[in-house]
Parts: structure tokens; C-alpha cells; sequence
């Protein structure tokens, strides 16, 4: 079982194994905390284990997977969530998170795919998440996720989100960038959309980069600068639930540590103008 169930806050950025190096010279205060994926880590020895191991033992690190399936045909990979869970204890981590799509049928498809917006998706993809968090003991957070074509639609994005997340008791990882995406790609208005979220179920925000392949079709590729719009939205986020842990995420076209270390700063700068502004507020 994880001791800590809330220990993690400020700015995070995710741990690349490219960047383990760099990281294990950075100053303590340079992160408020780690995300790493799990798939990535369990069972990892000798001299990656031990590195990992040290960074887990100077910041909190939270879990966001990569491979779980909520939402496949697949049966659930119960020997991963139990391995998740041991990883969980052995470093004291305080929340497991994941993306609201499905990436295999019959073998992983290495992508992550959307799930049909409809009722007996919203009750397929709940019992799943219920089945992940007794086996965790504790909610686990799920990510409103990228997604270029939608297979099939009864309900909403938003009213799927809003009925997985009632349902299964499941918490959100709030993705202002893929927010942003979506609302290029699917014409519609990021602030009503944010405002139609179950907001008061966010556990933690991610903020990121993409790539523009044309004014109307916008790529969540985690492989560029995060923009001023996505900075903007993360801002309208703090403004309705607060400076939740927010991570910077980077997956590929790296910079130096110092570059992404600026954008981590930029973080802490809107948690605290955000914090400063609540304050003013309610005096």
C-alpha cells in the first residue's frame, strides 16, 4: 500500500531516461516533483535502478501510465496493476494516473486511441476502473486525452468524462494542452469545455507542447515549447480549481535541462500569481 496520499505539489517535470543524467546533477529545489511511467521502471535494475531509485528518494514521484487499456477489449492486465501497486509501495508513490483511451485488442497497438462516446462504454470502462483501484486501494486519475476521429457518439466528450469519472469514483488528470488541441481540431471553445469538466475531481494538471500541422489540425506530440494559448488556459484552470501540482511534460526533441528547467519556472510563476490573486480575492 502507498503510505503518502498526498504528498506531491508545485511544478513537476516528467523523468526521460534521457535526461537521468542531467537530473541527478540538478539543484534539490529545481522540481517540486517527478512523473514517470511505470511500464518504464518496474523491475528496472542495476545502474538505471539504482539512479531511479535516488531521484525517488530526493522528490515525490507520481506514476502515469502508458499501457493499462482502460477503455480495450482486451481482458485488464491485472499482473501490470499489481506490479504498479508493489512500485507504488516500494517508493511511496501518491497517485496513479492514466489516459481515458485504449491502446491494444489482441496485442498492443502502440498508440492511444479514442473510446466510443456511449453509455456502455461509460459502464465498461467504470467496472475496469473499479476493478484497477481495488487492486491499487486507492483512486487512480485519468486523463482527458488527444484525439483526431471519434468511431462513435451518444454523449459528448465532456458528458463521457462526466460519467466516468461519477461512475467509477476515478479522479482527473486535467491536460490543458490536449484541451487546447481538441479545440482546434474539433471546433469548439476550450473555456466552455473546461467549464463543463467535473473540475472539482482534478488531482493534478498537465501542460505541454505540440505540433502544428495546419491552422485547423494541431498534433499532442509533447515535442515542442509549450505556446502562450496553452499558458493562457493553464491560468483559466488555476482560476477555477486552484494551483493544483502541475507537470511539464516532453517526450521527444529535448533541450537541455536548463530550457525545459525555464518552463518549470514559468509554472511556479502562474501557481503563484494564481495564489496571489485567489488570496486578493477572498480578503
Amino acid at each position: 500500500m502507498p503510505a503518502n496520499t498526498t504528498g506531491f505539489h508545485g511544478a513537476g517535470l516528467g523523468l526521460r531516461r534521457a535526461l537521468l543524467g542531467p537530473m541527478l546533477c540538478m539543484d534539490q529545489g529545481a522540481v517540486d516533483f517527478l512523473e514517470v511511467a511505470p511500464e518504464n521502471w518496474i523491475g528496472v535494475g542495476g545502474r538505471f535502478g539504482k539512479q531511479f531509485r535516488r531521484m525517488a528518494e530526493r522528490y515525490p514521484v507520481v506514476l502515469h501510465g502508458l499501457s493499462l487499456d482502460i477503455g480495450g477489449p482486451d481482458p485488464l492486465d491485472t499482473d501490470l496493476v499489481a506490479s504498479v501497486r508493489q512500485l507504488m509501495g516500494d517508493i511511496n508513490v501518491p497517485l496513479y494516473s492514466e489516459h481515458l483511451t485504449y491502446c491494444a485488442a489482441e496485442g498492443h497497438l502502440y498508440d492511444l486511441l479514442p473510446i466510443p462516446f456511449t453509455q456502455e462504454a461509460v459502464a465498461y470502462v467504470a467496472g475496469r476502473v473499479k476493478q484497477v483501484q481495488d487492486i491499487i486501494g486507492a483512486p487512480i486519475a485519468l486523463e482527458n486525452a488527444s484525439y483526431y476521429a471519434q468511431p462513435h457518439r451518444e454523449l459528448s466528450e465532456s458528458e463521457f468524462i462526466n460519467a466516468v469519472v461519477a461512475e467509477s469514483g476515478c479522479e482527473l488528470l486535467l491536460d490543458v494542452n490536449n484541451i487546447y488541441v481538441n479545440s482546434i481540431n474539433h471546433g469548439y471553445d476550450p473555456i466552455v469545455f473546461l467549464d463543463s469538466l467535473p473540475l472539482e475531481r482534478v488531482r493534478y494538471i498537465h501542460v505541454a507542447g505540440h505540433y502544428d500541422e495546419a491552422d485547423d489540425l494541431k498534433v499532442d506530440t509533447h515535442g515542442a515549447d509549450v505556446i502562450d494559448p496553452v499558458w493562457e488556459l493553464l491560468d483559466q484552470a488555476y482560476q477555477r480549481v486552484g494551483a493544483l501540482p502541475t507537470l511539464l511534460e516532453r517526450d521527444f526533441n529535448l533541450p537541455p535541462l536548463a530550457e525545459l528547467l525555464k518552463e518549470v519556472d514559468q509554472v511556479r510563476h502562474r501557481q503563484a500569481q494564481s495564489a496571489t490573486t485567489q488570496a486578493a480575492a477572498g480578503s
